[in-house]
């Protein structure tokens, strides 16, 4: 495979054996080009790592950078935080923003998908939100071709390159000191799913919370959710129907802790004089639930505007990846004290 990081329309023309009309028609998605034709001249664009260029886009009367975001996540909170965060930011600074969930199924990427519609195409820049940012075929793919592009919370010891993240593991572990300090000792956590790094570390901050306030974990009370409003509805049920409830739930992300109050209310408990129940991210559903959640403010707006910049700094210097110190970043987060949790109820 050849790698040229400046290649022109004329060298693609000429790999393709088209005229330089037809590759700027294939660039634009015109017609009037052969399927055969088309298929060869995206062959020679990703033979010689053809990107266009900026200037030249800019000359034809569109400015701003064409950038995609990847996903594939459950948490439709998490999402539309995100979502608006990356479009406000691309507002603001003059850029366009493509999305897409890459998927064949459930569990796979599609590979020849992300190929096919983003590297074959305009698209300049690449923002990869969790779980995709753990996932090593992904990445490998995605350096293979020399796209600039940021990934949000990533595993650390399979992607040390540009990221945008905050640190779970502190988070957790404040949330659930401060359910400690209110007297509660049997804490419930439903976790996120496994392929998901914030999950393993969200539970850890949980784990290391617990061990220093010298608190037994009672392994009956992690519960293993998806990050949607079923699970933490459902695994809040088994929680407290059971012969030793839990007296607080920490849910790991907001979706899940409005379905762990709704569990909640099935069974006529009240939230918080019967069970506490707390989450993760203040999405905007967190302050509009009843009773309003009390959660960890997770920036994801501000993350979203973080990747933008980033990017838009990367390309603009013709950079294959971001460099200097805003190649990685880390934002803080804030414990959100509403009225879902209390001290725990007196047994009579």
């Amino acid at each position: 495979m050849i790698k040229k990081q400046n290649a022109t329309i004329k060298e693609v023309a000429e790999l393709a054996n088209v005229s330089q009309m037809t590759v700027s028609r294939v660039l634009n998605d015109q017609g009037a080009v052969r399927d055969s034709t088309r298929k060869r001249v995206q062959a020679a664009m990703r033979e010689l790592s053809y990107r266009p260029n900026i200037m030249a886009r800019n000359l034809a009367g569109r400015s701003g950078l064409f950038i995609g975001l990847i996903y594939r996540n459950p948490s439709y909170g998490y999402l539309s935080e995100f979502l608006l965060g990356a479009l406000n930011s691309c507002r603001e600074l003059g850029h366009y923003l493509i999305v897409e969930e890459p998927l064949v199924d459930d569990n796979m990427v599609d590979l020849d998908l992300i190929e096919k519609r983003f590297l074959d195409t305009s698209i300049q820049a690449l923002i990869v939100v969790p779980p995709l940012s753990d996932d090593p075929k992904l990445i490998e793919t995605l350096e293979s071709t020399g796209i600039p592009f940021v990934c949000v919370s990533p595993k650390s010891d399979l992607y040390t390159g540009p990221s945008v993240r905050m640190d779970d593991r502190d988070a957790a572990k404040d949330m659930t000191e401060y359910l400690l300090s209110m007297g509660h000792d049997r804490i419930a956590l439903i976790k996120g799913p496994n392929d998901h790094m914030s999950s393993e570390l969200r539970l850890a901050g949980f784990k290391d919370a617990m061990a220093a306030h010298d608190q037994e974990i009672d392994p009956s009370l992690i519960m293993s959710g998806d990050f949607t409003y079923v699970s933490g509805m459902q695994e809040a049920g088994k929680l407290l129907s059971s012969d030793n409830p839990p007296t607080a739930i920490f849910a790991c992300n907001d979706d899940m802790a409005s379905g762990a109050i709704a569990g909640a209310h099935q069974l006529g408990l009240k939230v918080p004089q019967d069970v506490s129940v707390v989450g993760f991210d203040d999405t905007a559903n967190a302050s509009a639930m009843w009773p309003p959640l009390t959660t960890v403010r997770q920036p994801i707006r501000e993350m979203a505007s973080s990747a933008i910049k980033i990017l838009a700094k990367s390309v603009g210097k013709n950079l294959p990846t971001p460099t200097g110190e805003s190649q990685s970043q880390k934002l803080d987060y804030e414990l959100i004290v509403r009225k879902s949790a209390g001290p725990p109820k007196q047994s009579d």
